[in-house]
């Protein structure tokens, strides 16, 4: 058992598809030693890592004037199948730098032909989804981080579904609706669907296609400037049925707020699936204050609303990361020393204590052992 775990451990940290792979991945790590696997493979393809997941970009497909699909072929170690819905981080260089988010996946469960995809919209703050729409080029190569996310339909299916969406919240119920439509599986499902126009509205082809040709799918798009704004006030009228149907739903955090308000009170919580894009930020971030990240030897002065994680990021360091939301917990660290602030609740965590770096502010100053 040592041999073996002597034998792994060089490759310890990537996800393979079966046991074996990262026996056979740390023995040539430890035969190529001081040189890593890596300094030799990536000469025959820059797919083929003994430490990391990796991608290259194949196409990138626009959608709206500010989205794109981005298709990517995937390197040695990524799952071959995943569950539609689930998201997949994104690593890109870009000017010597690495930028990390998470995209939902838009293709279906399925790593068909080593290839997943992505759907992005463009945001004017967010640096990485503005460059995958409208900068990287195909050929590109990526890092990956294996899909993951509790955003999916259960086995079996329900017998009635209702989905919520909005603007990019379509994103991963696209790849749902894409998983059922491979399977010839689509249940009785009715989809409200808010966005400002026509021409904002992603996959507006697909959805319409699915809706005409299905007859168990019915489309119910909702163009706020024309239309107002989708409230969940209107659903007796829109989704009378609404409380018998399992619900799916994503979007902008005060619509995913307003929807959970709704069905809690209707004591129905258990029915809703909600997945967020964006933390729901509270008043309670303090000054802000000083991190220090131990091992990388690096300091930033930040105020109280940016979270820890996005301050490594910002220096370049390769943090842990998984949904973004304060859910998943694979950002979780060891506050090293000092203090730092929830942004959702307000509440302080002091030395010694593990943080959510994706939801947490430094309070006066703070120090991780990244």
């Amino acid at each position: 058992m040592n041999l073996l775990r002597w034998s792994k451990r060089p490759a310890a940290g990537v996800n393979a598809k079966n046991p074996q792979a990262n026996v056979v991945r740390g023995l040539v790590a430890r035969a190529t030693t001081p040189l890593l696997p890596d300094d030799y493979l990536h000469l025959i393809n820059p797919l083929w890592s003994a430490r990391e997941l990796r991608g290259r970009i194949v196409e990138v497909r626009k959608e709206t004037d500010v989205s794109a699909t981005v298709v990517i072929k995937t390197g040695w170690g990524f799952p071959s199948d995943y569950k539609a819905g689930q998201y997949v981080g994104i690593g890109l260089q870009v000017d010597g730098r690495w930028h990390w988010r998470s995209y939902s996946l838009t293709s279906f469960g399925e790593n068909t032909g080593d290839t997943i995809s992505i759907t992005v919209k463009a945001n004017p703050d967010g640096f990485l989804s503005t460059h995958l729409v409208d900068g990287v080029a195909p050929g590109t190569v990526i890092r990956l981080a294996a899909p993951k996310g509790d955003f999916h339909l259960p086995e079996p299916l329900p017998e009635s579904i209702l989905f919520l969406t909005a603007g990019s919240g379509i994103t991963p119920v696209m790849g749902m609706l894409r998983s059922m439509s491979a399977r010839g599986e689509i249940p009785d499902t009715v989809h409200v669907h808010s966005a400002p126009t026509r021409d904002e509205v992603i996959f507006l082809d697909e959805l319409e296609s699915l809706d005409e040709q299905v007859p168990t799918y019915s489309l119910a798009l909702q163009l706020t400037r024309s239309d107002g704004k989708f409230s969940i006030d209107e659903i007796d009228a829109k989704v009378p049925d609404w409380r018998e149907r399992s619900c799916w739903a994503c979007g902008p955090v005060a619509f995913l707020d307003d929807i959970e308000s709704a069905y809690s009170a209707a004591d129905l919580r258990d029915q809703l699936h909600i997945e967020r894009f964006a933390i729901a930020r509270t008043d309670f971030g303090g000054e802000g204050g000083t991190v220090t990240f131990a091992r990388s030897q690096k300091t930033a002065e930040l105020d109280g609303a940016t979270t820890l994680l996005e301050a490594g990021e910002n220096l370049g360091i390769q943090m842990p990361f998984g949904c973004r939301m304060g859910i998943c917990q694979t950002c979780v660290v060891p506050l090293a020393q000092g203090y730092a602030r929830d942004l959702r609740t307000g509440e302080e965590r002091r030395e010694g204590e593990r943080i959510q770096t994706c939801i947490s502010a430094v309070s006066g100053e703070c120090t991780l052992d990244l």
